[in-house]
Formats: structure tokens, sequence, C-alpha cells
């Protein structure tokens, strides 16, 4: 039943919804109309996901926000929608949960006929909902992380699959003495460009396009690598990090910001993200002893693990010196 949940609010948010009720109470007929849907299929919708807390109906018919749909609005400040968006297109995998256990292909190559980043980099519509939907899942943490990991003194930091530049940008903002290298690939440091110059920023940093498979930007003090890594099988990612370990120079520091399954049955966001990282990009989540594994088999020793207040650990590393 909690697919159904996802379906409905995925579908809300794609409808934008929240950002026709922001003016006051409409009835389905009405949101029809503005959205191009029929109004009886739609009054079901909002129905149902108003009987979960999300829009209320009022009594006569039509239709408000709550709190719980405040952030479906495009405006807000920590919105949804843009994930809810991606989820909805997403999904069209989920029907191929049995085949990817059976055969090992990825659930959205089988959906889309190819993976998942190719895919975006031949749609930039979908790709900026990409972006902004990475924003909605993870914007909490790299404040957290910042609170948690002290990055004072560092002079350089190169931001591997640095994406729309949102870590970036909150990493030089809070040591301005610091400047940072962004690495991706060209499509995507195009966008991120944008977004430096709006942040006043671009003079603090390098743009430079590449595949983290073939090579790595020499010489920064520190290398952060956020959700790049659980992308990946773990051939994959060893060829990165040793990539990486390439890269870095005498004192350098490696720190990989991923979600730490813990050990035991109890439940954990790790666990659900795992699933969707098997569907999506074939890749995985991983243990903190997986990562130890990952992280040696590419000649680095793990350092620490660093809890912070959101759902991703800062994992330090260090070129094995041997």
């Amino acid at each position: 039943m909690s697919g159904i949940v996802a379906q409905s609010l995925a579908v809300a948010a794609e409808l934008g919804i929240a950002d026709l009720l922001v003016n006051g109470p409409m009835s389905a007929a009405e949101l029809a109309a503005r959205v191009n849907v029929q109004p009886d299929k739609l009054h079901r919708l909002l129905r149902y996901t108003a009987s979960h807390g999300v829009f209320r109906d009022t009594g006569d018919g039509r239709f408000e926000l709550t709190p719980l749909s405040q952030v479906l609005r495009s405006d807000s400040q920590n919105s949804v929608r843009d994930a809810g968006r991606m989820i909805a297109r997403a999904s069209r995998a989920f029907p191929f949960l049995l085949e990817n256990l059976r055969t090992g292909t990825c659930g959205y190559n089988l959906a889309f006929g190819k993976p998942i980043f190719e895919d975006l980099k031949e749609n930039p519509h979908d790709a900026a909902i990409f972006d902004a939907a990475m924003k909605s899942f993870h914007g909490g943490e790299t404040d957290a992380m910042l609170e948690a990991y002290s990055l004072s003194g560092i002079d350089n930091v190169c931001d591997i699959g640095s994406g729309s530049g949102v870590m970036m940008a909150a990493m030089l903002k809070r040591y301005p003495s610091m400047k940072g290298i962004l690495f991706d690939l060209d499509h995507v440091i195009a966008r991120s460009r944008t977004n430096m110059e709006s942040a006043g920023l671009t003079a603090r940093c390098r743009f430079e396009a590449g595949s983290f498979f073939e090579t790595i930007p020499a010489g920064a003090d520190v290398y952060t690598i956020r959700h790049i890594i659980h992308d990946w099988r773990d051939d994959e990612s060893i060829r990165i990090l040793k990539n990486v370990r390439k890269a870095m120079k005498t004192g350098a520091k490696l720190l990989v910001l991923e979600t730490v399954i813990p050990e035991g049955n109890d439940p954990h966001f790790s666990k659900m993200a795992d699933m969707a990282m098997m569907l999506w990009p074939n890749g995985l989540e991983r243990t903190a002893e997986d990562f130890r594994l990952l992280l040696a088999s590419s000649g680095f020793d793990l350092v620490a693990v660093t809890p912070t207040k959101s759902a991703v650990s800062v994992i330090e590393a260090r070129p094995r010196s041997s």
C-alpha cells in the first residue's frame, strides 16, 4: 500500500497541485482544468492523499493545503516537489525488480533502455529535475556534514561528481579562504557553473569536466565524493577510488559522504536507499566494514566514520603509505 501513497504524492508533485492551491482552496474540477486531467479521477486522488494529511477536503468540494503539502510547493524552502517528480519517472523501474534479481540487469536500464546517467545527459529537462531532486533529498546533509566534520585550515577542496555545486557552495561560504575544484561530466559542469555564478563564488572555483573513471584533478588538500560511490558496484567503485588515489598529493585526504548500513534488523533509511540503488543505477549502499574493504582494495586506509545529524556519515580515508 505504501507504493500507492508514493505514486499518488509523486503525481500530485508532477501536476503542481500545491502550487495551484497557494492562494486558497479549489475544487477538483478547477484544478483539473488547469492541469489537463479528468476531474473525477483527480478528485479521487486528492481525497486519498487528504486521508493521509496531504491536502484537506474543506467539506464543500474543494481542497486546500496542509502543513504536509506545503513542502510540495515549488517555492517552499524545504520543497520536495522535484524529488516527487523524479520518483514518478524513475518508479517505472520498480516492476523490473524480479528481473533485476534474476539477471542482475539494472531496473532503470530495462525500463528506459539505457543507464540513468546516459539518459539524463540526453534529456536536459529531466537532468534539471534530477539536480533539484538531489537537493531535496540531500540538502540538509551538507550543513550536517560541516557541523560534524571541520575543514578548518584546508586551502583547496576538490568535489568529485560535484553535481549542481550545492555542497561546494556551502563549503566555500563557511570557509572564506578556501578554494574549490568542481569536477563532473561536461553537461553537469555547465549547470554547476551557472549556479556558482549566481552564488557569486566563481572567482574561488575551478571547473573541470571529465569522467572519474578516467582521471581526477590533482593537487587538492581534500577530496570529497558524496553519493557517488553508492551508484556503482565494487569493481567500478575501486576504479574510481584508485583514480582519486593517483591524483592525491602527500598529506591529502579523502572524505566519502554516504549512508552507512547498520548491523541488525532494525529499519533504517540506508536499507530503503539500497533498494533504490539496486533498481536505478545498479549500485548499493554499504556497511562500515564494506567501506573498509573497498577502500583497502583501492589503496586507502579507513581512518574514521563520523556520523552526522543527517542520514550520511563522513568516511575519512588516507592513502596507504606502503
